[in-house]
């Protein structure tokens, strides 16, 4: 029988409606249980397409003798971060600032009064990467909450007054954004830029639309200053390595969420509506700032999937495609990128002798193309993940054709490969209509139509 989650809407909750856990959704009807039997919360927060969400659910939450644990010494609660964000915001932020980082899925366990008291995200089912089995956590905060549940309580009290006064501090009723705001946020992102792959930091790598957004407004009000010219030259660099690498779905259009790497190869494989969005924008200001054909390109790529994977009939825009999905030849068996990896024998077998220029040009190899590092699981041996390491130009020069011929050549391969990709096994789709996602979309769209003077 499927538990209480069998009842709500949120795709993501339905996910775990037929877990052994006895998952709750965030409500009086969990918190009075937790109260009357004295029991912590076990609070799990993720979203639908998350593949860590998947990975933890399928060795922790769909396992018996893990689930035994969990119901007999906890009460247990399941949220959807993008139903709730008010819930997430708060306990991410306890997570946040109590171990250095987030993500989902997010863990974290509290009193019957809400208050937490221990966090973190993904929990591994024995003890692996220098984290503690998932078993093991369960076992100690149960004994812990046993032995001194009011010293937890109180602890709880404390670290809840601890972040509204560190929130508080923060907090400035009337935040004045002048030039010297502006210079310190350019400052900060130039310090983290990397000058040889673009994208700010190290792996995992981010899009940060927001970052590259703000770059150009940076250029805008200064063009002929040197900051001026290295914002434009951050942003602008950025974007045209992440519309070269496997972040960027060549076959299909749009990006995934972010790079495991630091050179935009190997994706996080999920399609989030709000970084289609948010890249489309940032595409289409570096069209108008260059008049770059890569870029309108770019920008007309990521609003043509949306259109046609991601709109809802009636009306609106759903939320995410999944990372994961089946296997096309074990539909039983669901891995990472499934949907969108390519062995070379198959596009040798699609394509004839379109496939030798193809090869060249996206590093298809016949060992596949993933470097070890971004393959911890083994999941993509043998694979490719189509990426763009030279230019059409030096792939025109390598095979003795003029750059046309060679646009000609990919684009029907491109056409090929998308028709046979897709027959296979689709991953999950989001369904979900968020108002403040589709407003960021419906903006996209609108200033693709100012922009390229196109209404189609």
């Amino acid at each position: 029988m499927p538990n209480r989650l069998g009842r709500e809407k949120s795709p993501y909750l339905l996910q775990h409606a037929e877990n052994p856990v006895e998952w709750f959704p965030w409500g009086e009807e969990a918190f009075g249980k937790a109260r009357a039997e004295n029991k912590p919360i076990f609070l799990s927060i993720g979203y639908s397409t998350c593949h860590w969400c998947h990975v933890m659910a399928h060795e922790s939450f769909e396992s018996a003798e893990v689930a035994a644990v969990m119901n007999r010494k906890f009460v247990n609660i399941k949220v959807d971060r993008e139903e709730r964000p008010d819930v997430d915001r708060v306990y991410m932020t306890f997570v946040q600032a109590t171990t250095g980082g987030g993500g989902w899925p997010m863990s974290v366990w509290l009193t019957p009064e809400l208050k937490p008291f221990v966090g973190g995200t993904y929990f591994p089912p024995e003890d692996r990467w220098g984290q503690p089995g998932f078993p093991k956590v369960l076992e100690r905060i149960a004994a812990a909450w046993k032995q001194d549940r009011e010293k937890i309580s109180e602890q709880g009290t404390k670290i809840i007054a601890a972040l509204a006064q560190s929130g508080a501090a923060i907090a400035d009723p009337a935040p004045k954004l002048g030039r010297k705001t502006l210079g310190a946020a350019y400052q900060q992102i130039a310090r983290s830029y990397d000058a040889h792959e673009g994208g700010f930091g190290v792996a995992p790598k981010f899009p940060r639309p927001v970052a590259l957004n703000f770059l150009t407004r940076v250029y805008a009000r200064s063009p002929q200053s040197e900051s001026g010219k290295h914002a434009l030259e951050m942003s602008l660099f950025t974007l045209r390595k992440m519309a070269a690498g496997g972040m960027h779905d060549h076959i299909g259009g749009g990006f995934h969420r972010y790079s495991v790497d630091a050179y935009w190869h190997v994706p996080h494989f999920e399609k989030m509506l709000y970084d289609q969005a948010q890249l489309a924008i940032a595409y289409l200001e570096a069209f108008q700032i260059t008049r770059d054909p890569l870029f309108e390109s770019v920008a007309r790529n990521v609003l043509d999937y949306v259109r046609r994977d991601m709109t809802a009939k009636g009306a609106g825009f759903f939320s995410a495609e999944d990372a994961d999905s089946a296997v096309p030849d074990n539909p039983t068996k669901k891995t990472e990128g499934a949907f969108y990896v390519w062995d070379k024998k198959e596009i040798d077998s699609a394509l004839g002798p379109a496939a030798e220029v193809f090869n060249f040009h996206y590093a298809v190899k016949a060992e596949g193309n993933v470097p070890a590092g971004g393959d911890p699981h083994g999941e993509f041996t043998g694979k490719n993940i189509p990426i763009e390491l030279g230019s059409l130009a030096a792939t025109a020069k390598h095979f003795g054709k003029d750059e046309g011929e060679v646009r000609e050549i990919l684009g029907k391969a491109r056409e090929t490969l998308f028709a046979l990709r897709a027959k296979r096994p689709r991953p999950h789709l989001d369904d979900k209509i968020i108002t403040a996602w589709n407003g960021l979309m419906i903006a996209a769209f609108a200033r693709a139509a100012q922009i390229l003077g196109d209404a189609g």
